[in-house]
């Protein structure tokens, strides 16, 4: 079981910029598959390799990833995700520029979510066992905002427990993907 480390609030709005940039957002989800470099990053993401080293040096300048020295070959840098439980300050406690990063990061998020589900769907019928692991629930619930926050909790706990755990009596490892999962939660509206 992995170990869930204490959240981290990120205040600082020049961070969430770096968050909320789309080329940063392609390289978060190129790191999630393992360490990079920027020649082998720029050619996945079709870009010079200046580019996504400056970007690189720019997550890396606020702790987003990090340099992977033991990969290195020369002069070649390789980098990796550093792994956190990122959270962001309430929407109460927000400077205008903070929202309206976070609102930029939150749009490109459902972006990359309906591009997901969209490619998921075309492939689904080559897919074999994979094609019915789609998951699906809309449910409505009646809470107040501590209790909301209590659900939060629980679902970061659960991801946490899941994480990196041994497929077990379930497949063998080799059966197991990389599985996305979203949680969005807002209260309706009279």
């Amino acid at each position: 079981m992995a170990h869930q480390p204490t959240p981290q609030e990120i205040t600082d709005v020049a961070a969430l910029k770096v968050l909320a940039h789309p080329m940063r957002q392609k390289i978060e989800r190129c790191l999630r598959n393992g360490p990079v470099n920027s020649a082998a990053l720029a050619r996945e993401l079709g870009e010079s390799t200046g580019l996504t080293s400056y970007h690189l040096r720019q997550m890396a300048k606020h702790g987003f990833i990090e340099e992977a020295p033991e990969l290195a070959k020369g002069r070649e840098r390789w980098w990796r995700a550093v792994p956190g439980d990122r959270r962001f300050p309430p929407h109460s406690r927000q400077s205008p520029e903070m929202r309206e990063a976070l609102t930029e990061m939150h749009r490109l998020n459902f972006a990359e979510l309906i591009e997901q589900f969209e490619r998921f769907a075309t492939e689904r019928d080559t897919m074999g066992p994979w094609a019915d692991a789609a998951l699906f629930s809309r449910s409505t619930l009646r809470l107040t905002p501590a209790q909301l926050r209590r659900f939060f909790e629980e679902y970061i706990a659960l991801i946490y427990r899941y994480r990196d755990a041994p497929p077990a009596a379930e497949g063998p490892a080799e059966e197991s993907r990389t599985v996305l999962l979203r949680l969005l939660g807002i209260p309706e509206l009279p």
